[in-house]
């Protein structure tokens, strides 16, 4: 009797082992898969942010808006009143509190183009509104139409010729905002509505 339970008693403890293999190597194939999913996310954002390179932005605007671009007659942030940044166009931006200078409807444009002063096509700039853009004619324009730009958001935009990456009937806001970075903007030209939210 002393035997058969000696055995028996080995027995499980050698199944244990194997179940114990097993379950350490389910969960390093786990960890190695999520290693990898993190790595693949942290660059697809990276890439991202690449494409969304604003440095040569001119965050603050003089507030000259184009003659025919219309006010919104009830935009759901009105001039004067207060909203938070849910964009990040600029660091420092996001989270930042804007105070709304001016809002309008209208149809806005991520744009790709070649600056006129030469470097890298930029992609997917955002904003550009259509009545920023030289004889537009009727929005919305379509996507991979090509147009001139009538903006100087970024250098080398003004005059430089864009393709439209997409477009949207939308109300856009001219913002002042202070960055978590600690710098003054003023007049920023555009944010819409989808990235501003209430305080």
């Amino acid at each position: 009797m002393g035997i058969i339970s000696l055995s028996a008693a080995l027995a499980l403890a050698a199944c244990g082992g194997e179940g114990d293999e097993d379950t350490t190597q389910n969960k390093t194939t786990q960890e190695e898969t999520n290693g990898m999913l993190n790595e693949q996310s942290e660059g697809a954002e990276n890439d991202s942010e690449k494409d969304m390179d604003h440095s040569s932005m001119n965050h603050s605007g003089t507030g000259e808006v184009p003659e025919n671009l219309k006010e919104a007659q009830n935009p759901t942030f009105p001039v004067g009143s207060n909203a938070v940044i849910q964009t990040n166009h600029m660091p420092g931006m996001k989270n930042a509190e804007a105070t709304i200078a001016g809002a309008f409807d209208t149809t806005v444009y991520t744009v790709s183009y070649t600056p006129t002063t030469g470097g890298e096509t930029v992609k997917d700039h955002k904003w550009v509104i259509h009545e920023e853009i030289e004889d537009a004619g009727e929005a919305p324009l379509e996507s991979g139409e090509e147009v001139l730009l009538d903006a100087d958001h970024m250098e080398g935009m003004q005059g430089a010729t864009a393709i439209i990456d997409s477009a949207v009937e939308t109300t856009v806001y001219m913002i002042d905002f202070t960055s978590t970075t600690g710098e003054q903007v003023k007049n920023h030209k555009w944010v819409t509505e989808s990235e501003l939210s209430s305080k």
